[in-house]
């Protein structure tokens, strides 16, 4: 074997077994499960996938295909209580960090990814919105889910299991485990029902202060011991190895190209996120739904229906400034118009979920790619 790989293989396992002597060496918080919350109504008919049964046990997915990840459940554990600090306490940020940023009714927040590293789930509340920001660092997908089960109020944790490599949660409300790449529940009592997506950021500390100066940002007062100047994976980002096995694979891409995936329209579309840097605006279709992706800052995407009273518009980015090419109105990075006949028409914003190509096509294998000459 080469010795390259070699090394490569040990500095992952022990980063991992440091991994998981660190999440085994704190207490593993107790978990209540609410009895007296009213029984939850689904409509089951809306998933596009096969609710089985083996043994009483409802899944949407293989059974045989969820493998340990090494932790056991809540073995990396979930922060429940955040701590936030404002910008004059935020010293132990740096400018270059990258955080996922909410802004919702008003009210932002920015949750570092080193942090986030070491727990994968964030529960809390934003602009009187309850949220789970979740990340899952073998596939570097962030999403942000709405945690509101027919109504209810739950939090998520960690069940130390994996399917597709990806971070499968679980609810405390019933143990259900929900894959964080489909927003779904795939096995337990809730399997079928899908999570609302709430759009968000992938952007470096330095510009989401610069956007949102009234930001607060999670500190490491989380309650556990870790070591949030390292990172445990290492130089996993950056090799073109998988830890654990995927369903499907495609060539299409090096496997750990960072890509802004959709499902719009019952169509699955993947575009490099550095293609939509280098393009800084694009214009595309997913199925019928027209779009406009931008990026002004480095790592990050936003995405918008680019539709106004039903008229279609195209973006242009000049000056430093974003135009529609049939008014010439201008609008701003959080798709409101500023100037102009649109003056005061806000486009809507879509929600993006970020991560590796290789994980994107293990979930969605007849993806379409923009730019792939197949499309």
């Amino acid at each position: 074997m080469n010795q390259k790989i070699i090394a490569s293989v040990i500095v992952i396992g022990i980063a991992l077994a440091a991994l998981i002597v660190s999440f085994q060496s704190n207490s593993t918080p107790e978990i209540t499960i609410a009895n007296s919350i009213e029984p939850i109504a689904i409509d089951f008919e809306s998933t596009e996938f096969t609710i089985m049964e083996t043994n009483g046990i409802k899944h949407l997915i293989p059974l045989d295909k969820i493998r340990g990840g090494g932790p056991p459940m809540d073995g990396i554990p979930s922060i429940d209580n955040p701590v936030f600090a404002d910008l004059q306490r935020s010293y132990f940020m740096s400018d270059s960090d990258t955080v996922i940023g909410l802004e919702i009714n008003g009210e932002a927040k920015a949750y570092p990814i080193f942090i986030l590293v070491w727990h994968e789930i964030v529960n809390d509340t934003v602009g009187g919105i309850p949220v789970a920001v979740t990340y899952c660092p073998l596939c570097y997908t962030n999403q942000v889910f709405e945690r509101v089960i027919d109504g209810q109020e739950v939090e998520f944790g960690t069940s130390g299991k994996l399917y597709n490599s990806n971070l499968l949660m679980y609810d405390r409300l019933t143990e259900s485990y929900w894959s964080q790449a489909l927003g779904m529940a795939v096995k337990g009592e809730l399997s079928g029902y899908k999570l609302n997506l709430v759009p968000f950021d992938v952007i470096t500390w330095g510009d989401w202060k610069t956007l949102h100066p009234d930001t607060m940002v999670l500190t490491t007062d989380t309650g556990h011991i870790r070591s949030y100047a390292t990172d445990p994976y290492g130089s996993y980002y950056t090799e073109p190895r998988i830890m654990f096995p995927v369903e499907h694979s495609d060539d299409r891409l090096y496997p750990k190209e960072i890509i802004i995936g959709f499902n719009q329209d019952s169509i699955y579309k993947a575009y490099k996120q550095n293609d939509i840097e280098s393009n800084i605006i694009i214009n595309d279709l997913i199925g019928e739904t027209p779009v406009m992706l931008i990026s002004l800052y480095s790592e990050n995407s936003r995405a918008f229906e680019r539709t106004i009273n039903g008229v279609v518009l195209d973006f242009v980015y000049a000056d430093n400034k974003i135009f529609d090419s049939q008014t010439n109105s201008e609008w701003n990075y959080d798709g409101l118009s500023i100037f102009g006949e649109y003056e005061g028409q806000q486009l809507e914003r879509m929600p993006i979920e970020p991560g590796f190509w290789f994980s994107w096509v293990a979930f969605h294998p007849g993806t379409d790619l923009f730019g792939d000459v197949k499309n």
